[in-house]
């Protein structure tokens, strides 16, 4: 095992960890899709529901689906499913 350790090229002392750049520093980084999807499918379910337009609804739950593929794992679980539902 140690005759790995001295043929391996790595150096213990360069390896950074990677850290993700926050978005408090620089908002730009946000990504703003899920909250326009979440948006569009309440605007085409009110559509669906009111005016009984099926391709209406089924765009809704198309936005539904991609608003809660790109939301991010910390935003509250109970608002994602609502918002689903």
């Amino acid at each position: 095992m140690s005759s790995n350790n001295m043929a391996d090229p790595r150096r213990q002392n360069k390896i950074l960890r990677y850290k993700p750049p926050s978005t408090d520093s620089n908002p730009t980084l946000e990504d703003p899709t899920p909250d326009y999807m979440n948006l569009l499918g309440m605007i085409f379910s009110m559509c669906g529901l009111m005016l009984k337009l099926k391709w209406c609804a089924w765009i809704a739950v198309y936005c539904s689906f991609i608003s809660f593929a790109n939301s991010r794992s910390s935003e509250d679980t109970k608002q994602m499913m609502s918002s689903f539902m």
